[in-house]
Order: C-alpha cells, then structure tokens, then sequence
C-alpha cells in the first residue's frame, strides 16, 4: 500500500503505482482539511445565496437554481450525463493511476467532498475494482469530463467496471468486491469529474516510457559508435562544459562511461583517414542531451500537476468560488514537449541505423549486415521498418496545444486538447521502443563483425542480454519475433540493467 501526501507526492511513487499495480490511499493528516470543506459545502447548499455547482445548474446553465431537495438528482444526473465517452477502453494500470491522482486533487481539502466518497476510491484501488473509461470524448476543459463521469459513475453504482477480469455493471462490480455505492453529496459530482486527472495520468504514462527510451538511447547510440568505429573525442567533457546544457553534459558524461575500456575504440585512434562522424554519431550528446532537458521539463510541471486542486469551484480562505483551474493548458504543453523529445530521439536513432547497414558509410562492415549479401537482405527492411516508423512518431509529434474549439455553447471558448494529446505518447513510444530496439540489433551485428576486437565490459553485458532475445543474423530468417523481443528488453529497462547504467530523471 502505498501512501499519497496532497501537495507533495513525488513522480517516482506515481510510477510504482502504474509499474506495478500497488494500491494507494491518502496520508490520513488531509481528512481533517476534507471534511471541513465538505462542511463549507453543506452549509451553502442549504442557503438561498447562489453558489455554481452547488445549488446550481452546470455550465451554460449555471443561471438555473436547484431547490435545496434536488441537490443529490442535480449531482448524479451531472455525472450520468456527462458519460459519452468513445473508444477503446483505458488500459487499467492507466485507469488507476488516474484514480489516484484524483485522490490527491480531493485530499488537498479544496474540492467540498466527503470523505466517505474518497475511502470508496481508495477501496476499489485496493480490491481492485478498475472503471472502464473510454479514451475519446476530452478536450481538455472543463477538466477531462466525459472520462472522469465513466469513472465516478461506478461509485454510484453505474457505468462499467472490471473486477477479476470480468466486466460488470457498475453496482455489481462494487457488490463483488464487498462494496456499497455512495449516494453524491452537493457539489461532489462536480468535484469528481472535474480535473485533468485523465489527462495528466495519460502524460505521466508518456513520460516514464519516454525517459525509459532515452535512457535505452545511451546504450544503443554507444554500441552504434563502436559498430562503425566512430570517435569518442566528440564525448570529451571540455566540449559540453562550453555550452552548459545539463543534459548534454550528463548524455556525454553516461556515453564515455558507457564506451570506457572498449578494446574497439582504443584500436582506431591513430592513423583512422576518417576526420569527423557523420552527425549522428557525433552529435548524439547535443540532440538526447536537449531531449532529456525537455523531458525534465514536462517531468516538472506533470509533478506539479499531479498534486494540483484542478476542479470548479474551490473551497477557498474567500469561500467558495469559480475559477479555471481544470483547464489543462500545462498539460497540453507538458505532453507536446514530450512528443518532440520522442521524436527527436527516434529522429537521429533512425540515422544510425541507416548508417550502419549502407557499405559506403559504415567504415567495412558488410551492406545491410549480412554476411553473404545479395544471397541474404540482411537488416535491409528492418531498416526500413525503422524509418517508417520514425515518420510516424514525426507527425504524431505536431503540437495538440495550438488546437483549439469552442464547446457547450461557446461557454468553454477556448480548450487545451491536453487529452488526445498526452494519449498519441504511448503509440509514440511504442514506435520509439522498436527503432531503439532495431538500433541494437544492428550495432550488435556491427561488433560482432569487429571480431576480435570487443567493446567495452559495459556494452558486452548488454549484447550478452540482447543475444537471448534476437541472436546474431548469421542468415536471413523470420525477424518480426526478433524485433519485438528485442523491443521487450528495451521497454523493461532490461537492457539498460545490463549495461550498468544509472541515468535518473
């Protein structure tokens, strides 16, 4: 079990609850904050004075006042109503991630709910009763409300749940798991599907895989570097200190840690005709060290989001009162940011590949890494799997954020598209994770052919690791299962294990 502090929940507890499935439950020093606001909320639901979401209709129709008796219908009909999501439905560790962001957005004591609607989410997380949310229908604001309202709805007892593999019918699920569905107090449906949480868990998800492949990027552009005899001079530390970047600096500093001891590197340091790497050999320090820095950044602003109040209205000092914070701008922004650094990283991936399987570039390794070219292809097409996917990953990358559309009758004016775009990044990984994977492949069958010169102890535990999945091509076979089990090694970290690498976020 693990426990979430509102406001200061780190990134590396958010990713132990997507990797492994653990439930959470809030630090219980917030209930005291939690039921008082509830209190506020009460209160004014039993008053004349109008207050938005609490005695009152929703959006457009935030002018309507509700009589004091309809308060519970308004609340469950809110979240009833907003239930038109499309799609496939959210894989279920994303699903419980989201659910316990919301827990950390209510457990700040600024949303009005009780603290009976909390103890219900964190007992489905526990017994494992899991929403199924479909993934289209957001855009971002006002909050994620067509996936939030699939969520809330099973803890009324309606929508969809999986419970031990079996998909039921809301009410079921929770009878099941030995639960009973809560009836929605003032404002509390609003408080529940109101937020970025979809939003947000789909980036963090991005995130960790993205920084999961930049890592990954160190090995694979290191083991390219042998495979064609390429310089380390370009890795020097004098040269990134010059420009400053932290990330340029770390990716160089991981790389010559990587490459220390590589029999191959020491063998062409002196009269190599060869004056300079193309730049993607020599510029891999420049262009992963800048992703890596756009990478921390989105890790930056997720954090912050992660532990943010992002419902309407807010129990605040003023009372309660209408603001913006569901909309999810930081987090559009966050997930293109991450997009481009995906992109960049499968970008110049790609152009290792296609250097090591083209003869004129690859300082006498055999062409498409076959040795017997022309009877066998080699790695021909699985370099051009990797170029197709690359440009993929490139159009994927054009910004959501910049899109915008008018909704609910022009009352939500201006919207953040933070959904679809934190939701492409795991197709982009994906992509990423197969390009790296071929990268290996090929720089593996690249140093093989350096025989009896060897790499460094480093990156021969990795190519001992990578044997198992995808054996040397001594001949031309069926290479799609290759593919992925390599892909597999680079989606785990098993390869980044191997070589000995330490690169945190």
């Amino acid at each position: 079990m693990l426990t979430l502090i509102p406001g200061e929940t780190r990134l590396e507890t958010l990713e132990a609850i997507w990797r492994s499935g653990a439930p959470a439950r809030l630090d219980r020093k917030c209930q005291k904050a939690v039921e008082k606001s509830a209190q506020i909320v009460s209160q004014a639901a039993r008053g004349e004075a109008a207050v938005y979401g609490v005695n009152t209709g929703f959006g457009k129709l935030a002018s309507v006042k509700i009589a004091p008796g309809d308060t519970a219908t308004l609340q469950r009909n809110l979240v009833l109503s907003h239930c038109c999501g499309v799609g496939e439905a959210l894989d279920e560790a994303t699903t419980r991630l989201m659910m316990s962001l919301k827990l950390l957005s209510l457990g700040r004591g600024a949303s009005g709910v009780r603290w009976e609607v909390i103890a219900l989410i964190e007992a489905m997380l526990e017994r494992g009763v899991t929403p199924v949310i479909p993934v289209q229908g957001s855009v971002g604001a006002s909050g994620d409300l067509a996936p939030l309202a699939h969520m809330s709805a099973v803890l009324i007892g309606e929508g969809e749940a999986l419970f031990k593999g079996k998909k039921l019918q809301g009410k079921e699920a929770l009878t099941a798991a030995g639960l009973e569905p809560v009836v929605l107090g003032p404002k509390e449906g609003l408080g529940l599907i109101n937020g970025t949480q979809f939003s947000t868990a789909l980036a963090l998800t991005g995130l960790f895989d993205a920084w999961r492949n930049a890592q990954n990027c160190l090995v694979t552009s290191a083991l390219s570097t042998d495979a064609i005899m390429g310089s380390t001079a370009p890795l020097q530390a004098e040269i990134h200190t010059l420009r400053g970047h932290r990330g340029q600096i770390e990716v160089a500093a991981a790389m010559r840690a990587l490459m220390d001891g590589s029999v191959i590197r020491e063998s062409h340091r002196e009269d190599d005709a060869r004056v300079q790497d193309p730049y993607c050999i020599r510029c891999q320090p420049q262009v992963a060290g800048a992703a890596v820095d756009m990478l921390r950044f989105a890790a930056s602003t997720l954090e912050t989001e992660a532990n943010a109040v992002t419902d309407n209205p807010l129990v605040i000092q003023a009372g309660i009162v209408s603001g913006g914070n569901f909309h999810a701008e930081p987090v559009a922004f966050a997930a293109d940011t991450i997009a481009l650094a995906i992109a960049e990283i499968g970008a110049i991936a790609q152009r290792r590949v296609a250097l090591m399987v083209d003869p004129t570039l690859s300082h006498d390794l055999p062409p498409f890494l076959t040795p017997e070219p022309g009877l066998n292809s080699g790695y021909m097409i699985a370099e051009v799997t990797t170029a197709a996917l690359m440009s993929e990953n490139k159009h994927l990358a054009n910004p959501c954020s910049t899109d915008s559309t008018p909704t609910s009758a022009n009352q939500e004016d201006h919207v953040s598209m933070a959904a679809h775009g934190a939701r492409r990044l795991k197709a982009m990984n994906a992509n990423l994770s197969v390009i790296l994977a071929v990268e290996a492949m090929c720089a593996a069958q690249g140093v093989a052919f350096r025989a009896p010169l060897v790499t460094s102890i480093s990156l021969q535990s990795a190519l001992k690791t990578l044997e198992k999945a995808a054996p040397r091509l001594n001949g031309d076979r069926y290479l799609a299962p290759d593919i992925e089990a390599a892909a597999g090694l680079v989606r785990s970290g098993a390869l980044v294990a191997a070589a000995g690498l330490e690169f945190g976020l």
